[in-house]
């Protein structure tokens, strides 16, 4: 996985609050080459292992209700470029009709769908997409453009990684629907309230990228599906939001202070026990 050169970059990205986070990357060189490797590699080895289990969910889709196997939504990646993620389809046909936020008790929501989101399986589909290079396993999620049109220039940083499968914000907002579920609009509610706050995950992870930290991740994230509660306090009081056109004070890319700097990750419990989203799916 290679940077492009800062000149190369699209021009909303050439800005001061991105170019302290490219800094910081530039110095990570190997971290990027392994984590391409490991993707390509793994991502490969687990599309053939897990091919038992695609098939069970094809056929349990398709029987439960009508419309594809696949949903392909326009989503946002690296350096800002489009592309059409690959997600087991969990809500009925036409679903993306209405809002593009996905609270708790949704009723375009399928039976068979409820249990596919219990378990984040409609995610595994997403190894085509880190094979690609569309995505990698650890990553900010991606958004739709509708929602990255609203970045403030210090969270624009999160695009110069692909977007990624699982996350430190994707743990800790594993019950962004409750969240939203009370909301009147939830489209505002996402933006305005819980977008910022992912952020600051997104942009910590940036500041502390390196490949065993990817590695972790990953395992905290298997573990949170089985059950495990986390709760997990970032050291960032500059939580970017989208009413600041600018933030003075984004990270330094000092890189021995990133390398030790390290998430607070306590084992208290916290109520979660569903999948948030800002998945509405379309059919392909």
């Amino acid at each position: 996985m290679k940077l492009k050169k800062w000149e190369e970059l699209p021009e909303q990205m050439k800005c001061e609050e991105v170019k302290r986070y490219y800094d910081l990357l530039k110095t990570k060189r190997a971290s990027l080459f392994f984590k391409r490797l490991f993707d390509v590699v793994v991502s490969l080895f687990m599309l053939v292992l897990l091919s038992p289990i695609f098939l069970v969910l094809a056929i349990a889709i398709k029987v439960d209700s009508k419309g594809p196997v696949f949903y392909r939504q326009v989503r946002v990646t690296q350096y800002g470029r489009q592309f059409r993620i690959h997600k087991f389809r969990t809500m009925v046909q036409d679903a993306d009709k209405g809002s593009q936020v996905t609270t708790q008790g949704d009723c375009r929501i399928t039976r068979v769908g409820k249990r596919i989101r219990k378990l984040r399986l409609d995610e595994i589909s997403q190894l085509i997409d880190v094979l690609k290079g569309d995505m990698t396993f650890v990553g900010t999620r991606p958004e739709v453009p509708k929602y990255v049109a609203q970045y403030t220039p210090k969270m624009m940083a999160t695009l110069l990684l692909p977007a990624g499968v699982t996350s430190l914000a994707s743990i800790c907002f594993k019950d962004e629907d409750e969240l939203l579920a009370g909301a009147e609009d939830t489209d505002k509610a996402y933006v305005e309230q819980v977008l910022p706050l992912k952020m600051k995950y997104n942009l910590y992870s940036i500041e502390s990228f390196g490949f065993w930290r990817d590695v972790k991740t990953m395992f905290m994230t298997v573990f949170a599906v089985l059950g495990k509660k986390y709760n997990i306090e970032v050291d960032d009081t500059d939580a970017p939001t989208v009413d600041d056109a600018h933030v003075d004070d984004a990270p330094t890319a000092d890189d021995n202070s990133q390398t030790d700097s390290t998430p607070m990750v306590e084992d208290t419990a916290i109520d979660r026990d569903d999948q948030g989203s800002t998945d509405v799916e379309q059919p392909q």
